[in-house]
């Protein structure tokens, strides 16, 4: 059956209506679920089935028949560890209707389908009786119902219905208890990711609104990749500390709780970050530990295991503040059933302060702009780059209109002296957010914002003056992929007719770029699952492994790079180039040709990324951040997500080998897209 869904096409702009399939979107949910990325986590397979291993030992050696309840079972891979370890029988529990279906697949395909019974239901409507969806209660509890923050999925619920409905008093749990970990940290780098910093613009200061610089931010976990995060770029200032455990073989609350962990302060500073993560214990004792501390804890940082779908995270306090060497604070978690958030506070105060709140934001910034997108907006040296740009082309009669999203440019513009600016603001929540920064900096009516499409702007609302300054970061809040950003090329070209004739345009133009690359890990989450190593069961059938193949070959997806290491087998290159002084082409552009891999190395695919040529002087880079280092290591700017394209095989690349990366790209005015094409070849 196909079914018509409108879209918001984020480089024209427009409304497209797409046609889907059923079978496209069970594809593309099964896809995007990261069940390629837990298969191939030889460290969590492992520690998961030698913890169920150990429960059904536990239970036989009571004498009892071992009935296993496994929640959230995906592609079933942990009910047939547990069947391969010697249970009677499982109930495998599975909300997602085209996963339940696809686990029914692997289930029978493995040989155990009279001995799993895949229930399609959210644990919470399980019942148990004769007419039930489980005859009896389990007496063994499996679960892998955790995110980067533990509980984010809704893990404390479903642990409280099954202890109360599911499973018998004094059940076995695998994993049998979680613990939190947290350390209070000053970062530079980090708590640009929460807060708007002053700016120096032409000489003059632009500070932060009050009401910005005050609010608690955004509740919402940031979850990084931990380990790409240099312990150079922190300052600890307590210990590591146990925040609080979970015993998920006795009954669970979801109710709202706090834990506090007192320290000595290891140094003074500014207390601005949390970072936090978890382990789960597989058994009773303790022995069996599956951990998500970032590499830089381990002896042998290379040894730590890699994951994606778990992560680590970064919280950021309601408000900075100073802390002595050698001053007793505590540091404060409270969670309700599916978030945390942290607090620290000195032992000396004589009253104990009340846990505090769920954090929200109250200044719209936090909604407006995203933890990333504060990053870009504090980096000094790509501010530099716009206001030296901004600077040599702006005249004492300019008249400039900005298009992008909660964008600081015609804050910039109106500081270097231009005679008129406007800004075009997608929401009345960014226009609010840019005047409030106005009103903070005695400049209230130096910008005129309008939320207005560029296609409906009029020369009266511009006061029947013609714009003599366009320009953009470019930055739009709907672009997903690097080539998303053309959107400003589509609003240039609606506008042509409010130009002046020598109009300048900011950026000029800008270029796609790309490099073959070898991934250190991120090859993983869409790496063929046939097999999983260790364990006598298939965790994927054909139907699931197409499933995370089916756009692999003919699209990118975004990812940011500086997350994921990788080494540059090739050298970069612009392969397309779009000229922003001129109007969108009626036809599409293409490009073609090849970059040969210079490099040894398994070649997994290609990352791109765009360039912006603010004036001829003046670039701004939204991938690469410098020149490819000698054996290829390559680093990423970290305020903007860069296309990757993953070959369906990766090509091995020896030292004395000749082989190049063939590539043609298409774009398509009319629609947005950029399609390409890919292939490695030996000259």
């Amino acid at each position: 059956m196909k079914t018509f869904c409108g879209r918001a096409n984020p480089t024209t702009g427009a409304l497209d209506w797409v046609e889907e399939s059923e079978e496209y979107d069970y594809h593309q949910e099964i896809a995007r679920s990261c069940y390629a990325d837990m298969l191939h986590d030889h460290d969590r397979n492992e520690k998961y089935y030698q913890g169920i291993r150990a429960a059904v030992a536990r239970v036989k050696s009571r004498g009892e028949k071992v009935i296993v309840l496994d929640i959230g079972t995906g592609t079933g891979l942990l009910s047939m560890m547990a069947l391969t370890a010697g249970a009677d029988f499982c109930y495998a529990v599975e909300v997602f209707k085209p996963m339940a279906e696809a686990a029914g697949c692997i289930v029978k395909r493995n040989g155990f389908s009279d001995k799993i019974k895949i229930i399609n239901k959210h644990s919470t409507e399980v019942t148990v009786g004769p007419d039930g969806d489980m005859q009896t209660r389990a007496n063994i509890l499996i679960t892998e119902l955790f995110d980067t923050e533990l509980i984010g999925e809704g893990a404390l619920p479903s642990y409280q219905h099954a202890h109360q409905n599911l499973v018998t008093a004094g059940c076995e749990a695998v994993p049998h208890r979680a613990t939190v970990y947290a350390q209070l940290v000053e970062s530079e780098l980090l708590w640009s990711w929460a807060q708007l910093q002053p700016l120096q613009v032409g000489g003059s200061r632009l500070a932060p609104p009050p009401d910005v610089a005050l609010c608690a931010g955004a509740h919402a976990v940031c979850d990084v990749q931990l380990s790409q995060v240099s312990p150079q770029s922190f300052t600890p200032l307590g210990p590591l500390c146990t925040m609080f455990s979970v015993d998920f073989s006795k009954p669970v609350s979801s109710a709202f709780q706090s834990h506090t962990s007192g320290f000595v302060a290891r140094s003074g500073g500014r207390a601005q970050v949390v970072l936090s993560w978890w382990d789960i214990e597989m058994d009773p004792s303790g022995s069996i530990v599956c951990s998500m501390a970032p590499s830089w804890t381990y002896t042998e940082p290379e040894t730590a295991p890699w994951r994606d779908h778990w992560m680590q995270s970064v919280y950021f306090l309601p408000q900075e503040r100073r802390v002595s060497e050698g001053e007793e604070l505590s540091l404060t978690v409270c969670h309700d059933d599916y978030s945390l958030w942290y607090s620290v506070q000195s032992c000396s105060h004589q009253a104990v302060l009340a846990p505090p709140g769920r954090p929200c934001c109250t200044c719209q910034a936090h909604l407006v702009w995203t933890r990333p997108r504060f990053g870009e907006l504090n980096d000094r040296r790509r501010t530099e780059s716009f206001v030296s740009a901004l600077r040599s082309v702006l005249r004492d009669d300019s008249v400039c209109l900005s298009v992008s999203d909660g964008s600081l440019l015609p804050v910039f513009a109106h500081m270097l002296g231009a005679r008129k600016v406007y800004g075009l603001e997608n929401s009345r929540m960014s226009k609010q957010l840019i005047e409030q920064l106005l009103e903070a900096n005695s400049m209230k009516g130096g910008v005129e914002l309008l939320e207005v499409r560029p296609e409906q702007l009029s020369s009266a609302d511009l006061g029947d003056q013609q714009i003599s300054v366009l320009m953009g970061e470019p930055y739009f809040s709907t672009s997903l992929l690097p080539w998303h950003s053309l959107f400003f090329w589509y609003c240039r070209t609606a506008l042509a007719g409010l130009l002046q004739p020598n109009a300048t345009i900011l950026p000029c133009s800008a270029s796609l770029h790309m490099v073959a690359v070898e991934f250190q890990d991120l090859w993983r989450i869409r790496a063929p699952c046939g097999t999983c190593e260790g364990f006598d069961v298939t965790p994927m059938d054909d139907m699931v492994q197409r499933s995370l193949d089916f756009r692999e070959s003919r699209e990118a997806e975004p990812h940011p790079l500086w997350e994921y290491p990788c080494r540059a087998l090739s050298p970069s290159a612009a392969v397309m180039t779009f000229d922003f002084t001129q109007c969108l082409p009626q036809q599409p552009i293409s490009s073609q040709g090849s970059l040969p891999l210079t490099r040894a190395g398994r070649c997994h695919g290609v990352a791109l990324w765009m360039e912006y040529n603010l004036t001829d002087d003046v670039t701004v880079s939204a991938g690469l951040t410098g020149a490819v280092g000698e054996q290829g290591e390559c680093k990423w700017t970290r305020h903007r997500k860069q296309g990757v394209y993953l070959l369906r095989s990766p090509w091995e690349n020896s030292a004395d080998g000749r082989a190049a990366m063939s590539y043609s790209f298409t774009f398509d005015p009319r629609s947005g897209d950029i399609k390409m094409d890919f292939s490695v070849q030996a000259e």
